[in-house]
């Protein structure tokens, strides 16, 4: 299962177009709060989350996605269970992805000491201990998967669905929703 993270300000595109996509490729992602059934986006657009973080078995996660939203970025880092639930996912062999602000998180969680890494332009200074890669949709390195911003949560998430599902389940989705980039 893919668990996108949500608090109350994050980018919608960042999460909901890599949810679609993933979908899409017939991978189960679960809309996880922080607290409470709804959360609103950055652009006042309101989601129904499937379930809160307190009611998330992080061995059942494949990966764990935290997506941008300055808004969201705060309330995820502000919450203590963020971090713990983050490390767990990747100590166990699964994977974590973040984009636009959301991967300063992660460099604050120590998880990017010495990994390449994008974030939103301009916040790289945030990313303390990382190789920062700018001007790329995304960024690999090891488990860890990073996105620029909202406007490369089309290719970040077909690349997590590539890594998920393969490239032909990629390929499918890229081809089903007509993205020619």
């Amino acid at each position: 299962m893919v668990c996108i993270l949500l608090g109350n300000g994050f980018e919608e595109a960042e999460a909901l177009v890599p949810a679609d996509l993933l979908h899409r490729a017939g991978v189960e992602v679960s809309l996880t709060a922080l607290d409470g059934e709804f959360v609103t986006g950055s652009h006042n657009i309101t989601v129904k989350a499937d379930t809160t973080l307190d009611h998330v078995d992080p061995t059942a996660v494949e990966l764990v996605m935290l997506p941008g939203g300055l808004g969201g970025v705060k309330a995820l880092g502000d919450d203590p269970r963020t971090a713990p639930f983050v490390r767990s996912v990747l100590d166990r062999g699964g994977l974590v992805a973040a984009i636009c602000a959301a991967p300063t998180l992660l460099a604050a969680f120590g998880l990017l000491d010495g990994k390449k890494a994008v974030c939103y332009p301009g916040m790289e200074g945030e990313m303390v201990g990382a190789l920062p890669q700018p001007s790329v949709p995304f960024v690999v390195d090891g488990s860890i998967i990073t996105g620029e911003a909202a406007g490369s949560a089309f290719p970040f998430g077909l690349k997590l669905v590539e890594i998920l599902r393969g490239l032909e389940a990629a390929q499918k989705v890229k081809d089903a929703v007509h993205y020619h980039g």
